[in-house]
């Protein structure tokens, strides 16, 4: 199976203020180093806390920020974020918010325009033509495209999101809790759409979401981001019914499900590491139940931990 999208040395840190004299105050590192492959057509679905650096990873894919170091190869070509175009016809980004990401100003029509015209150079028949068969795939109407974003639904409005990213012909989309925004039932029927446009043109999915109900429904593999570095990967099923790391398990046992009581997940503390003095080692360990000498002092690799499972963790769980 062909690499549609890997990932080497991928990092990502940001200055956070400035010295009277000199350089900044400190760096945040948002996004560890990260090397990972996405097989063509496979849906990885990344999963963590708010701050883990899931949608940081997201737009270093797509380009609208610059990596601190590594590189991004989609199809065995590596992508130069210096031209926005080479990632426009690759990679594409669907947005959390649908209505906050369409342009309220422009009709639908020259929303969906804007990447044929900028990113393939269509003219206008060819675009009408393409505009035509997009809607039809996402199941809308075409009257639709002379109206304006505020016209729209939660659900209309993330098809009409998710159709402006088939017109730049991507074959991978950065789907960044695409349905968190919506109603369950809106839910269900996005997701299927995106399961049937996979299907009809071959799609790669990254699925990020902090539901892992959603997570688990629609990947085929999970990674789990913590404090900005992968410290699980593996096959869906195996994930979630097994986790090795424990923070894995901290988030399947803090997820509500239906039927069973709320409690408190097994930890020793709540708070995240502070970004700007990180801990020494694991970043989990101050956190962790299980947490040794070792894991205070050294940092734990992504290492095979049995099956197609790798975990980042001295003391995985079995």
């Amino acid at each position: 199976m062909s690499i549609a999208l890997k990932l080497t040395d991928l990092s990502k840190s940001f200055a956070v203020g400035r010295r009277l004299f000199g350089g900044p105050v400190g760096h945040v590192h948002a996004v560890h180093p990260i090397t990972l492959e996405v097989p063509q057509g496979e849906t990885l679905g990344i999963v963590g806390e708010s701050g883990c650096g899931k949608s940081t990873l997201a737009r270093l894919l797509v380009g609208l920020i610059a990596p601190t170091t590594g590189s991004i190869e989609i199809d065995g070509a590596a992508l130069d974020n210096a031209n926005p175009a080479i990632f426009g016809k690759r990679i594409q980004y669907v947005f959390q918010d649908p209505i906050s990401s369409l342009n309220p100003r422009k009709t639908i029509r020259q929303i969906m325009e804007s990447p044929l015209k900028r990113l393939h150079g269509m003219g206008k028949a060819e675009r009408d033509r393409r505009i035509s068969e997009i809607f039809a795939s996402v199941n809308l109407r075409e009257e639709f495209l002379e109206r304006y974003p505020h016209e729209f639904s939660g659900g209309q409005a993330q098809r009409i999101g998710i159709a402006r990213a088939l017109a730049a012909q991507a074959s991978i989309l950065i789907l960044d809790e695409p349905v968190s925004a919506l109603d369950v039932s809106v839910q269900a029927q996005v997701l299927n759409l995106l399961a049937d446009l996979k299907a009809e043109f071959g799609l790669t999915y990254l699925f990020i979401s902090h539901d892992l109900a959603v997570v688990e429904a629609v990947s085929d593999r999970i990674a789990v981001l913590y404090f900005g570095s992968v410290v699980e990967l593996g096959p869906a099923e195996e994930v979630f019914r097994a986790p090795r790391h424990p923070y894995t398990k901290l988030l399947a046992d803090s997820a509500p499900v239906v039927g069973r009581p709320l409690k408190a997940p097994e930890q020793k503390g709540t708070e995240l590491p502070d970004p700007l003095n990180p801990p020494p080692g694991c970043a989990f360990a101050a956190r962790c139940p299980r947490a040794s000498d070792r894991c205070r002092a050294e940092v734990p690799r992504l290492e095979a931990a049995g099956g197609t499972t790798q975990v980042a963790c001295f003391h995985p769980l079995t």
